[in-house]
């Protein structure tokens, strides 16, 4: 019954992203996109989809397997040529992929590939940690996010995981989930559109975007 409803609640939110991905870029089903770190469940929410190339990691496989035109490989070091597509989009994947060091990595790659970029992520400072469904817990020192967070995430309980799943999911979470705020993701994007998705009057994700065509400057 929660799985259900947090899917709802995860569906509009992504319905009225696209709307507005689709919207501000001035997609068509024309324009080539790489999702890096996505699955074919956001596109399916747009009537007239745009070519989407696929890219996630390996292990990834039972999400996006069954999907054409999918890629393995590593949003840090992306296996295409400069300017390769019309826009690189990647929703909540930055936070993703460790370090300072690499979510650099992984931007410099994103602005390399793309012509344009959309690029989401959930807010540091929206009070609830939306990877566990818990508040307050990703502003605590990490030693006490080890003891707390595989005790109390709600999500492990909304998604019914397996052990084995629950237990990489958390070792994920407390070694490479790494949030961003506002100014840190201005810095890794300089000069790119800040966009700000607010939920109860609380900024719940940031957008960053260059809607500026690269290519025809």
């Amino acid at each position: 019954m929660m799985g259900a409803w947090l899917a709802a609640i995860s569906t509009h939110f992504r319905r009225r992203r696209m709307a507005r991905f689709v919207r501000t870029m001035g997609i068509t089903p024309e324009t080539s996109v790489l999702d890096v770190g996505g699955t074919a469940d956001s596109w399916q929410l747009l009537a007239a989809p745009p070519r989407v190339t696929l890219l996630n990691a390996p292990r990834a496989r039972q999400e996006v397997g069954s999907a054409s035109g999918w890629v393995a490989g590593d949003g840090r070091a992306l296996p295409f040529r400069d300017g390769a597509f019309d826009v690189v989009f990647s929703n909540s994947v930055i936070e993703h992929v460790g370090d300072s060091e690499s979510q650099a990595r992984f931007a410099r790659e994103t602005m390399r590939v793309g012509r344009r970029f959309w690029v989401q992520t959930p807010n540091r400072w929206f009070p609830v940690e939306q990877h566990l469904l818990m508040p307050l817990v990703h502003w605590l020192p990490r030693r006490w996010q080890r003891v707390l967070a595989p005790r109390l995430s709600l999500a492990q309980i909304a998604l019914g995981l397996s052990r084995d799943r629950r237990e990489f999911y958390m070792i994920h979470y407390l070694c490479d989930v790494h949030l961003l705020d506002a100014a840190g993701l201005r810095a890794l994007f300089p000069g790119a559109t800040l966009v700000r998705e607010r939920f109860r009057g609380c900024t719940k994700s940031l957008i960053i975007h260059s809607a500026e065509n690269r290519a025809e400057k």
